[in-house]
């Protein structure tokens, strides 16, 4: 399992990706630059004009690793996997349960208890840290209000129920954010959450870290063989990867949201980094991008303790833990669906 805490980003431009013997080649202007064994990678990511041959997306789809095409900014475009993993048994009972009403909104609440637990330990965290900083009251009145969202989501039985909980939740915990900046105010703040495009340098940090993180919920998703298109939270809709957005969410405030703002508050990341265009959209540079890709994938090399199975493992592996456990949910052999919570 621990390859899929190897991700090959590819951000040079013009950059073509071949097979070479069990290997991926990465070739600038028809030079080699670098080979990694295709036993050492999970995935592959290309940002931008970054293409690959066909006979290395085949060696890529008969090793089960698969190939995301994003924008340069990060947008998803396409994905290249071979063949569908796992027990189709298993994909069948995902829909059954899809179709389930009642399914859904016992699962969907435990996603959502997980996304505002762990909000709530980001804002916690904060008062621990920074009890010397102001805004100390409001983060402390806010971290109250979302204790009594997770009463109210304990209660509610209706799916639209829990997304207007979800959502409040957001908006409490992102009308504090700006408290958590502690450096570099002058570049770096946050009024509220603004996407395609984002508004300021935070939001771009938020959205790209976003993406990556949407790439590594998909990738455990398809590993254990359930569809991340078909999810319990999030409505469907064509190109839509409901299943990983409804996973995502006990994960962002973890391994997004404190991962950004530990790089601003650290100056990891300066405003050099940032570009704004005529039309106000916020974009980062290449250097920018793979600072944060540099620390995303560092991040996901440290242990915590998983507070279901009792073990340290590696950050990177989370989302095929909780992808294996939600699998054993669907198939009965778990009472229910345990999030992760960030202790």
């Amino acid at each position: 399992m621990k390859r899929y805490l190897n991700t090959l980003y590819v951000m040079t431009q013009g950059a073509y990706l071949a097979k070479e013997g069990e290997c991926i080649a990465v070739r600038i202007e028809g030079e080699t630059k670098t080979l990694i064994p295709i036993h050492n990678i999970g995935s592959v990511v290309c940002f931008g004009n970054v293409s690959c041959s066909p006979f290395l997306m085949g060696f890529c789809g008969q090793n089960g690793v698969n190939i995301s095409y994003l924008s340069a900014n990060g947008r998803f475009l396409a994905r290249v996997c071979g063949p569908v993993s796992g027990n189709v048994l298993l994909r069948r009972e995902q829909y059954r349960r899809a179709d389930n009403s009642e399914f859904c909104v016992e699962i969907a609440k435990s996603f959502i208890v997980g996304k505002i637990v762990n909000c709530r330990t980001v804002l916690l965290r904060a008062l621990r840290d920074h009890s010397d900083k102001p805004g100390i009251e409001e983060i402390q009145s806010i971290a109250g209000k979302l204790k009594t969202n997770l009463e109210l989501l304990e209660r509610e039985s209706s799916l639209d129920g829990v997304r207007g909980i979800e959502g409040d939740s957001a908006n409490l915990y992102f009308s504090v954010f700006d408290r958590l900046i502690t450096a570099q105010k002058d570049a770096f703040y946050f009024h509220q959450r603004s996407r395609r495009p984002p508004r300021d340098n935070i939001n771009a940090l938020l959205s790209f870290l976003y993406v990556l993180l949407r790439h590594d919920v998909e990738s455990a998703l398809e590993s254990v063989g359930l569809d991340p298109a078909v999810g319990f939270l999030h409505r469907d809709r064509p190109g839509r990867a409901s299943l990983a957005l409804d996973m995502m969410e006990e994960f962002r405030p973890f391994l997004a949201d404190r991962l950004a703002l530990s790089l601003v508050n650290l100056q990891q990341v300066q405003a050099k980094g940032f570009k704004q265009s005529e039309t106000g959209a916020v974009r980062m540079t290449d250097e920018c991008k793979r600072t944060l890709i540099g620390a995303y994938q560092s991040r996901k090399q440290e242990e915590i303790r998983h507070p279901f199975i009792g073990e340290r493992v590696q950050i990177g592996l989370l989302p095929h833990l909780q992808a294996q456990l939600l699998a054993r949910f669907l198939r009965n052999n778990l009472d229910g669906y345990p999030p992760f919570i960030w202790r």
